[in-house]
Formats: C-alpha cells, structure tokens, sequence
C-alpha cells in the first residue's frame, strides 16, 4: 500500500544509523516530509545517499541535533517546524559501552542510562510540549527492542567476545513504561506512542552468532533493518489512529 504518509511531516532523529536511513527512504516513499535529523549533517547525508535517498528531494530536510543535550532538543522544537509525527531511533553511549555484566563501572552504567534512556525522556517530554502546544494529532515511535522485553539468550553468544550488555536491558524495558506513563499523563486520543522491538538486525557480526541466532527464530535469522520499516509506518499513519502504548514485536519469533 502506497502513500501512507501523504500529508504527513516526521521528525526521524537517529537518521543516518542502520533504521534510521531506512524509516527516512520509506518515508519519503509514502508521501511524507521528512526531517531528518543526526549528529552530524555531513554524516547523516553521506548515509542517506548511500541507501538510494535523493538528497534534493524537496519533501527532505537535514539537520543536526545532539539529543542528550536539553537547551538544543528544547530549542529545536521550538524552532517552528512543523511535525505531525516523530521516530526516535537514537543510540547515545559512552566509549565503555558493550562491557561484560562483571566488568561494567557504576560510573559507566549510569552514564550510559543517563545518556540513552535520559534523552529518551528528553524527547517524548518535548514531543508531548510539542503536542500540547499546537494541540494536532501526533504519534511518535520508539524503537525499543526484544531485549526490552525478554532476558538476553547468553548462549548465542559463546565463542564470540559479544555480550548483551546489561545497560541495554534496563534502558530498553524502561522506554516501554516511559512511552506509557506520557500517554496517560497527556491524556489525549490524538497524542499516540508506540514502540517497535525489532529482534537482531544485521551488521556483520560473527558467523557463530549469526548461526546461533538463526537457529532460535523461524528460519530468517537476523534482519534488515529494512524489515522492521512497514511497522514503524503503520504506527505513524492514520490506519493506526487508535492504537497507542503498543509494543509491536518484529523478531521472527525469536522472543517465544
């Protein structure tokens, strides 16, 4: 189904990583402005022309932003753009990230939920503003994970030097309470958010976990990004006007 998104004018912040290109090409693919938007603009637009983005596509913009840091996310909304809906696919961390359970510094953890769940807050706090303050129906998406759902499977990982690192759980299950509690608390039919939790995308990991994880899942093994896209777009279209504080699971039956 074609022209999902005309009319529509997304935020996706995060965009020039593994979902991010793919949520701003399939957007612009349904009709939708899009403004995109990462830490760097060279960067994000290197990226997006690499997945076939035509960067001189009128409905397109590019920007920068650094979400953890408030004064700017604050000054970006109120900035006068025009949104109608928002994808968060960001992944702030610290160079310590990835650490094994044993080896993880309190210093470290909590910089890191400081850094990735912090400006999550951040940034459904500002689209909830955002919402209030022009008072049109807006939905925005949060990508959460399997992992914020399930306990890691640690046996996929032997014979890697791969963890599933703790910080990540933690941050990834609160998102989905976050994304619930600024629902209740904006407590409006047209102010939607949901989450996506895709299972394990592929990015070159090693073959022992690459077979591991296949085998655990229907048959697919990991996913492309590209897999996790037509439910992110459903959720922010209006054949989705009613659905919110819903986690959808894309995983190849990888959590069951």
């Amino acid at each position: 189904m074609n022209n999902l998104l005309v009319g529509e004018s997304i935020l996706v912040i995060g965009a020039a990583g593994l979902l991010g290109t793919q949520i701003t090409k399939h957007a612009l693919e349904q009709g939708a402005n899009v403004i995109a938007v990462d830490l760097s603009s060279d960067n994000l637009q290197a990226s997006l022309s690499k997945k076939g983005v035509d960067l001189t596509n009128l409905n397109l913009s590019c920007s920068s932003l650094d979400i953890t840091v408030e004064e700017d996310v604050i000054n970006f909304f109120e900035s006068g753009i025009e949104i109608t809906g928002a994808v968060n696919c960001t992944y702030p961390r610290n160079k310590a990230y990835g650490a094994h359970f044993f080896d993880v510094k309190i210093s470290d953890f909590n910089e890191n939920l400081s850094l990735h769940l912090g400006s999550a807050f951040l940034f459904t706090q500002q689209c909830a503003k955002y919402f209030k303050l022009n008072e049109k129906p807006f939905s925005l998406v949060n990508i959460s994970s399997i992992y914020g759902v399930i306990p890691p499977k640690f046996e996929i990982y032997d014979n890697t030097a791969m963890t599933m690192p703790v910080e990540y759980a933690a941050i990834k299950s609160a998102m989905l309470h976050l994304s619930k509690y600024a629902i209740k608390y904006v407590n409006n039919s047209l102010f939607r958010v949901n989450s996506v939790s895709p299972g394990g995308i592929f990015d070159n990991q090693p073959e022992s976990f690459l077979n591991a994880y296949k085998a655990l899942t229907n048959g697919e093994g990991m996913l492309d990004g590209n897999d996790v896209i037509g439910s992110i777009i459903f959720l922010l279209s209006t054949m989705s006007k009613f659905v919110t504080g819903q986690n959808i699971i894309v995983d190849d039956g990888f959590s069951l």
